[in-house]
């Protein structure tokens, strides 16, 4: 095995050795908390001035970023690191170089060229979990330029049918446990030409990607696509309707994606970063390939079958992970794991996206690593809009100061800035020039896309609230929040009392009907294991007379109903919409 040197910039300062009565309860030492310096930059206000791109008229990723650096890479202008480092539960191990992942894509461009017979523009859904062929599947269609569509292994049937249909997809690339899915619908699939399969078994209808690839040749020329061409398609994730086809060029993403790796991530080319999201959804794109191979970085996967909290442990603790990003969902079942058996020596920077994470699972995981979380806040629509950057006092319960990319703005119902500490509508400054780095269209949905802009603004369709120091605070989605007795409610803030109190797991918090109030505060609550047999009515009072002494006590849910889990889109986040439709509908 090749070993790889890296590099710590972590700065490690004793703070407090006096440990959390948390630790204490576990019998854990205190923990050396640590500090790490910004790399790319000095300060907030330094990354601000800083980020200055250029949009030239052609630009694709795979040529003018990753060939770039396989030319550095072979002139010895980078670290020894690979660009991919790839490793799976049964112990194999796989490291490409930034050549290799060039000679690998180039063979794989030729199959969807040449043998699919797909031209530029074409559409490809792809659906393979973290295997090392979706990787190549993104480059290629970069090389090609055809539009990727990235799909979840945990599609249904039908969800796989709407995507099919409504995106007219000419190719789709799978392996054998999604291909009798795939072949239930694909009939009814007219746009359809080729079926391209990942596995070491021959299927009838399906061509083998593996012996295609064998067979290619691996020179081949890049497609000159132009910055505002269609590069990638995701559908949204559902939380508040139907998905809808978001349509991102090869600059906004491919371009757009540098304030993440370069600011919030703060990547190198000597860094090893590993991104957990799901290759389905667009934070893959986000931090598991562009953000980080425009630094030049090695970007690390573990292919597991399912999320498991003492292999992520063990794998940040066995490999030089400097760098680690996962869901706050991900955040919250670590903690709960025995730290006392690990050990991370290069881990230095941790990060977390897809949704707010509570202050107290933040303190628990600095408690446990020495390490604090980077909140990022971004949609499928956008890169980042708000963050917390290296050097930036982390404020518990913020996501932080707007990214460099935007002029993020809290604005009212009519598109007018609020003044600070008023709630509003999150919002992004499209005029008199809409940044190149937000998304091009709801593909054929116009309406769709125009209800997103009010004025000089691109509404998120999230509430919050900017602090004198222009700190960003999350209240909810825009349909999330809740009107009681005249008050203003936030699930979040009483999803954050909630998940202080060590009954409570997992929370989330809507609306639910009332004659008198108009609609009351309700929490459907999981309760950890040691709580489920306890009384019901006890509990019930007594986390409702935590969160009045945690929070402002006309937030605490007047109804609290115990659940064995909570419904969740296959990207992990709460369907609260689910829960309030079903509140409302029993009324």
């Amino acid at each position: 095995m090749r070993l790889f040197t890296f590099r710590c910039s972590v700065n490690f300062t004793t703070t407090d050795y006096k440990a959390s009565a948390w630790r204490r309860t576990r019998g854990l030492p205190a923990v050396r908390y640590k500090t790490s310096a910004p790399k790319n930059f000095t300060d907030y206000e330094s990354l601000k001035q800083t980020y200055k791109p250029r949009v030239p008229a052609q630009f694709n990723f795979a040529k003018d970023v990753l060939d770039v650096w396989e030319t550095k890479e072979k002139a010895n202008e980078k670290s020894s690191l690979p660009a991919f480092w790839w490793v799976n539960d049964d112990g194999r191990e796989i490291r490409w170089s930034f050549e290799e992942l060039g000679f690998h894509s180039r063979k794989l461009a030729n199959v969807l060229s040449e043998v699919c017979g797909l031209a530029r523009g074409d559409r490809v859904f792809l659906v393979l979990p973290r295997v090392l062929e979706w990787w190549l599947v993104n480059i290629a269609c970069l090389r090609t330029g055809t539009v990727l569509i990235p799909g979840t292994t945990q599609l249904t049937a039908r969800d796989i049918l709407h995507r099919l249909q409504v995106s007219g997809a000419k190719c789709v690339i799978t392996d054998e446990s999604m291909a009798p899915m795939l072949e239930a619908v694909t009939p009814q699939c007219a746009a359809l030409t080729s079926k391209l399969l990942l596995s070491s078994r021959r299927r009838s209808g399906w061509a083998d990607i593996t012996a295609l690839m064998g067979s290619a040749s691996a020179d081949h020329v890049c497609v000159d696509t132009r910055s505002d061409e269609p590069m990638t398609i995701f559908f949204t994730s559902g939380t508040t309707g139907s998905p809808k086809m978001t349509l991102h060029s090869h600059c906004s993403y491919g371009l757009g994606l540098t304030v993440n790796g370069r600011y919030w991530l703060d990547l190198t080319d000597g860094d090893v970063f590993w991104n957990t999201s799901d290759t389905g959804w667009a934070k893959s794109a986000w931090s598991s390939v562009f953000a980080p191979w425009t630094q030049g970085t090695c970007v690390f996967a573990h292919h597991m079958p399912r999320f498991n909290t003492h292999t992520v442990l063990k794998t940040l603790s066995s490999y030089p992970i400097s760098t680690f990003c996962t869901a706050p969902t991900a955040y919250r079942m670590l903690v709960q794991e025995d730290p006392s058996r690990f050990h991370f020596q290069a881990l230095e920077h941790c990060l977390s996206a897809g949704e707010p994470i509570n202050p107290e699972v933040m303190s628990k995981w600095r408690e446990l690593t020495g390490l604090d979380i980077y909140e990022g806040y971004g949609q499928t629509e956008t890169v980042l809009i708000a963050g917390t950057f290296k050097g930036m006092e982390i404020r518990p319960g913020s996501f932080g100061k707007a990214s460099p990319a935007y002029d993020v703005q809290v604005v009212d119902e009519e598109g007018h800035v609020v003044p600070r500490g008023t709630e509003g509508n999150l919002a992004i400054r499209v005029k008199p020039h809409k940044p190149f780095s937000l998304f091009t269209e709801y593909t054929e949905e116009p309406e769709k896309t125009a209800e997103c802009y009010h004025g000089d603004f691109y509404l998120t369709g999230d509430r919050g609230v900017m602090d004198q120091d222009g700190y960003l605070w999350f209240v909810g989605r825009a349909d999330d929040v809740i009107l009681s007795a005249g008050y203003r409610i936030g699930p979040f803030e009483v999803e954050n009392a909630l998940i202080e109190h060590e009954a409570v797991a997992e929370s989330a918090v809507v609306s639910s009907p009332d004659q008198v109030r108009g609609e009351v505060v309700k929490a459907f609550v999981v309760l950890a294991p040691e709580y489920k047999s306890r009384d019901q009515n006890e509990l019930i009072r007594e986390l409702q007379t935590h969160v009045k002494n945690v929070t402002a006590p006309y937030k605490y849910p007047r109804k609290i109903e115990f659940v064995d889990q909570l419904p969740k889109t296959v990207s992990g986040k709460i369907r609260r919409v689910e829960l309030r439709k079903k509140e409302w509908e029993q009324s």
